[in-house]
């Protein structure tokens, strides 16, 4: 009776220790990874963390992808920033910044980012890079505010046509992602994910497989998925991705990103395209390369070229192609920043890097496998654009 009686201070203990040891740890890792950057309020008690480096006349402005993090970009920017002023940040809900309050939608991003630009005194001129979902932030960003923009680039950015309204069988993918982060938060917030991606990324990894190995083959196949693509990120970031990865902020604002999707592709299916300004968009080559009519829905100068070596992260897979892509548009955007708006498209030297696979005429030439589980879920939103 006595044992019996004891198993629910067990638990309670267990579970004190567990949010005991998510809370020291969320707080070491705000003091220890978070020190480079600024936040910056943009009203209503939000604060987005904001990372700047390098100077110049133009600013690069860095957006990731769907529940992804100012991390993704660190090569780049920090490549960048040696020729160009670069800027990235994590979105509401993401990362180091404070929780969401209006919907994930690109819209809404879009105006955040503005506010956020302006709290932190940034000024225009703007070159904006955006991959996947944050291809679509930065096509709204140009839109409503074009004449803060000189360039774009867009690096495998979502294909709205592929996803609900328009195709209603990726709603199940939506669902599945939704239910997993819904799981993953309380996961989260009793250190578990904290224990789980640590191993993962930052130790042995010995616990992390163990856990893994208790969904069977598919915990350990969307492990390896996982592993595979932090992998492509440099050492030093991993760190920094394992403590974004164990906030349980970080799931709810993944759900709330995904649970957007449907009114995000809506809302660009209604877009205008953009004018007057030049957009390079990489494509990857295990992808098909958008249409002519795909194309001139996003703007009336786009010039495609495909990264052949390139799953859907270009920047990831190819980095000195979105390096020398971004370095044209600096180049071109020196020469007219006295003009908002009007810029020249990126010589044939970004296009040399991969091949150009349109040239339109209006272009200058179980608890365990929760976790790990919506981290590659969400991915594969991306992916199967």
């Amino acid at each position: 009776m006595d044992y019996l009686l004891s198993i629910p201070f067990l638990i309670a203990a267990l579970v004190a220790a567990g949010f005991l040891y998510q809370w020291l740890g969320a707080h070491y890792d705000r003091l220890r990874y978070a020190v480079g950057g600024r936040w910056i309020d943009i009203g209503a008690g939000q604060r987005i963390y904001l990372l700047e480096k390098g100077s110049g006349e133009a600013t690069v402005l860095f957006e990731a992808g769907i529940a992804a993090t100012n991390p993704n970009w660190f090569h780049i920017q920090e490549t960048v920033s040696r020729f160009a002023a670069t800027a990235s940040y994590d979105r509401s809900g993401l990362g180091w910044s404070s929780p969401s309050r209006t919907a994930r939608t690109p819209g809404n991003l879009a105006a955040e980012l503005h506010e956020l630009l302006q709290g932190a005194g940034l000024k225009p001129p703007f070159i904006l890079v955006g991959h996947s979902f944050g291809g679509l932030v930065m096509r709204q960003f140009a839109l409503m505010y074009p004449d803060e923009v000189v360039s774009v680039v867009l690096v495998d950015p979502m294909r709205p046509e592929e996803w609900p309204p328009l195709d209603p069988a990726k709603q199940a993918t939506i669902d599945r992602v939704l239910k997993l982060s819904s799981f993953a938060i309380p996961i989260a917030q009793l250190g578990l994910a904290r224990l789980a991606v640590t191993s993962l990324l930052c130790r042995s990894g010995r616990i992390a497989d163990r856990l893994a190995g208790i969904g069977g083959e598919r915990g350990m196949h969307v492990l390896g998925r996982i592993k595979g693509e932090v992998d492509k990120m440099p050492r030093e970031v991993w760190p920094i991705v394992a403590a974004h990865w164990s906030r349980p902020n970080y799931y709810a604002g993944m759900r709330s990103h995904v649970a957007a999707v449907p009114a995000s592709m809506r809302e660009m299916l209604d877009s205008e395209p953009i004018r007057g300004i030049p957009v390079l968009l990489l494509t990857p080559g295990k992808s098909s390369p958008l249409s002519e009519d795909c194309l001139q829905k996003i703007g009336d100068t786009v010039k495609q070229v495909i990264a052949p070596a390139s799953a859907h992260w270009i920047h990831l897979d190819e980095p000195d192609l979105v390096i020398q892509s971004i370095r044209e548009m600096v180049t071109a955007a020196t020469g007219v920043t006295a003009v908002m708006g009007i810029a020249a498209a990126p010589s044939e030297a970004a296009v040399a890097v991969g091949r150009v696979a349109f040239s339109p005429t209006r272009v200058p030439a179980d608890w365990s496998s929760s976790v790990g589980e919506s981290n590659a879920a969400f991915q594969s939103i991306a992916e199967s654009t």
